[in-house]
C-alpha cells in the first residue's frame, strides 16, 4: 500500500544537501532499482515529470537549488511535488502549513485542494478551522481518541469545535 500513499509533513523530510530537482525524483525511489538510485540515474520520462511538477507549482526556477536553502513554503512545494511522483492514490498531509506564513499557507492548501480534484484523494491534518472551512469536503474531529464529529465543514458548530477544542475554541473565537 505504501507506493499508493503520498505523504507530506511538517518538517518536509527534504535532503537538504542535495538539490531541488533530486529531492523530487527520490518520490520514485519504489519503482527504480537501488543501484540506478544510488547514482542518480532516473529515466528520461520520471525526469520530464518532476520538472512538469516543479513548474506546476512554481518551483522549476529552483530546480538545482540545494533543497536548504529553500523557505519554508518553497521546501513544502517540493515535497508536495516529491509525493506526486509516486503517483499515490492518496495523498496523507501531517500539519502541511503549521509552520508557514499565511501567503504560503494558502499556496500550499490551493495545491492539495487541485490534487484532490485529480482524482486523488488527500487527508489532511489541520488545527485550523477556518482551513477546514474554506477547503475541505469531510471533517472528522476527534478528541481523547474518539470521534466527536464525522461530517461536512459546514455542520461544524461551536458546541462542536467546544468538544473538540474546549477553551482554547472560545479564545479563538473571540
Amino acid at each position: 500500500w505504501r507506493s499508493g500513499c503520498g505523504m507530506i509533513f511538517q518538517d518536509f523530510c527534504l535532503v537538504p544537501r542535495l538539490d531541488v530537482l533530486t529531492n523530487v525524483l527520490l518520490g520514485r525511489l519504489s519503482h527504480t532499482s537501488t543501484f540506478k538510485s544510488f547514482f542518480n540515474q532516473f529515466n528520461d520520462e520520471d525526469r520530464a515529470r518532476a520538472i512538469s511538477l516543479l513548474e506546476w507549482l512554481h518551483m522549476l526556477p529552483h530546480a538545482l537549488q540545494r533543497a536548504e536553502n529553500l523557505s519554508g513554503g518553497q521546501m513544502q512545494r517540493v515535497a508536495i511535488c516529491r509525493a506526486l511522483m509516486q503517483n499515490p492514490k492518496i495523498l496523507l498531509a501531517d500539519e502541511p502549513v503549521a509552520s508557514l506564513d499565511p501567503k504560503n499557507t494558502l499556496r500550499i492548501m490551493n495545491a492539495l485542494k487541485k490534487v484532490s480534484e485529480e482524482n486523488i484523494a488527500v487527508m489532511v491534518n489541520l488545527h485550523s478551522v477556518e482551513l477546514v472551512k474554506d477547503y475541505c469536503t469531510r471533517v472528522i474531529g476527534i478528541a481523547k481518541g474518539q470521534i466527536i464529529f464525522d461530517g461536512h465543514p459546514d455542520q461544524l458548530t461551536d458546541g462542536i469545535l467546544h468538544q473538540l477544542y474546549g477553551e482554547e475554541h472560545e479564545a479563538v473565537a473571540v
